[in-house]
C-alpha cells in the first residue's frame, strides 16, 4: 500500500531507528547566561549583582527573594547559598558603546548581531557575550576579561585602583570545576569568619570578667571601711532622713547620744540667738493669732 504516484520513500521515512539527542542551541544558552538573571529569567538591568559562584543577578530580583524565601520561584536553587545581601557584590560594568538597546531593531530592517554584548571590558576592549572568559574583583565589583587580568599583571584594579589579591577573582558564568572551586572557597572563607567571630566573644568575655572582679574587689573594700567605721555612721542614717535631724546631730558632735535624747536646740544654752534664730522653732518664727491664715490655706504656720 502506498508509494504511488511516482514517490520515491527515502529510508529514514519507512525505517525507525533510534531518536537523535537533541543538542541545546549554544546561542540560546549563552544569551540565557550572560543576559538574562538567573533567579527570576528576566532580563538583566542596572542594578546587576553577583554572587560568590559567579552567577550574575537583577538586584531587586534577590531582594525580593530575601524579603520572603517562602514565595515559590523559579530557580531557587540558584540562591541558595545567599544569606543576606553581604553575599552579593554590585558590578561595575563598562557599556558597550556599540549596543543600541533591546528596541533599536524594532522594524526588523537591520541586522541584528545575536553576539553583541551590553557591556564590554574596559582594558580590552571584549564584550561581554559568553564567547570569551570574564571575572570580577570581590573588593570593588570591576568587571574585567581573563585576557586583560593576564596581559596586564597587578595588584591594584585597572578602572578604580583598589588593590586586590588573586583570591579575590571570581569569574562569572564559570564551568561546573570553577564553580565548585568557587564553593570551597567560599565555604572555607565563611568557616574563618565563624572562628574569628567566636576569638572576639571569647576576648570580651575575658575583658569584661577582670572588670566585674575589681568592682567586686572595690565593693568589698567599701564594704570594710564602713564596717571599721562602725555605729557613728550607721546610727545616723537609722536615726531619720530628714535634713533637720542631720543638721542636728551634726551641730550636737555627730554622736549617737545626741540622736538619742532629741533635745531641742533652742534649750542649748551654749548656742548664741543668732544660731537659734535660724530654725522655725524660734520665737520670732512663730505667728500671733492675727497673723495667722485660715485653715483652708496650704501652709497655715499654726504653732
Amino acid at each position: 500500500m502506498g508509494c504511488d504516484g511516482g514517490t520515491i520513500p527515502k529510508r529514514h521515512e519507512l525505517v525507525k531507528g533510534p531518536k537523535k539527542v537533541e543538542k541545546v542551541d549554544k546561542n540560546a544558552e549563552l544569551a540565557a547566561k550572560w543576559k538574562h538573571c538567573a533567579l527570576s529569567q528576566e532580563k538583566l538591568r542596572r542594578p546587576i549583582v553577583s554572587c560568590e559562584l559567579g552567577r550574575l543577578y537583577n538586584k531587586d530580583a534577590v531582594i525580593e527573594y530575601l524579603l520572603d524565601k517562602s514565595a515559590e520561584r523559579p530557580n531557587t536553587d540558584a540562591v541558595t547559598h545567599i544569606r543576606g545581601t553581604k553575599d552579593i557584590r554590585e558590578l561595575n560594568l563598562t557599556d558597550n558603546p556599540e549596543w543600541g538597546g533591546e528596541r533599536w531593531n524594532t522594524k526588523g530592517d537591520r541586522y541584528e548581531d545575536i553576539h553583541c554584548g551590553m557591556f564590554i571590558c574596559p582594558v580590552v576592549g571584549l564584550e561581554m557575550n559568553g564567547k570569551h572568559r570574564f571575572c570580577y574583583l570581590r573588593t570593588c565589583g570591576c568587571v574585567f576579561s581573563d585576557r586583560a587580568l593576564k596581559e596586564v599583571k597587578t595588584e591594584i584594579c585597572h578602572k578604580c585602583g583598589d588593590p586586590f589579591q588573586s583570591a579575590d577573582v571570581v569569574v562569572l558564568n564559570g564551568t561546573k570545576e570553577e564553580v565548585e572551586k568557587l564553593r570551597e572557597n567560599m565555604e572555607e572563607r565563611r568557616a574563618k569568619a565563624k572562628t574569628k567571630k567566636s576569638k572576639k566573644s571569647k576576648a570580651a568575655e575575658s575583658v569584661s570578667t577582670p572588670s566585674q572582679s575589681k568592682d567586686d574587689a572595690q565593693m568589698d573594700k567599701v564594704q570594710k571601711c564602713s564596717l571599721e567605721n562602725g555605729g557613728e555612721s550607721s546610727q545616723s542614717d537609722q536615726a531619720g532622713g530628714s535634713g533637720a535631724s542631720r543638721l542636728s546631730s551634726a551641730v550636737n558632735g555627730g554622736g549617737p547620744s545626741s540622736v538619742a535624747s532629741k533635745r531641742s536646740i533652742q534649750e542649748m544654752e551654749e548656742k548664741s540667738e543668732a544660731f537659734k534664730s535660724i530654725f522655725t522653732t524660734h520665737s520670732s518664727a512663730k505667728r500671733t493669732k492675727d497673723q495667722t491664715s485660715n485653715w483652708v490655706t496650704h501652709t497655715p504656720y499654726h504653732f
